[in-house]
């Protein structure tokens, strides 16, 4: 099932957990304009801060989002896409 996260962002919830199964910097999209408009990579963001960034602009989430269950894959990775 495809989702436009843009139109339909993952819930606090879940952002939650990728951030704590898989680390920020999985679930953040570092090669973002958006990233780096708002100069984010000069701070330390906390996983509130992070959260409530995303919610707000989902373009700061690294994409595509595949989840299967309770996996996930991040950006285009077709070998991954495979494993799940």
């Amino acid at each position: 099932m495809k989702h436009n996260l843009a139109k339909e962002p993952p819930s606090p919830e879940l952002l939650s957990r990728l951030i704590d199964d898989y680390g920020l910097e999985a679930v953040l999209s570092t090669r973002s304009p958006a990233y780096k408009a708002r100069n984010l990579g000069a701070r330390t963001l906390s996983k509130a801060e992070a959260i409530a960034l995303m919610l707000e602009d989902p373009n700061l989430i690294r994409r595509p989002l595949v989840l299967k269950g309770k996996k996930a894959v991040f950006g285009y990775n077709a070998a991954e896409y495979e494993t799940l």
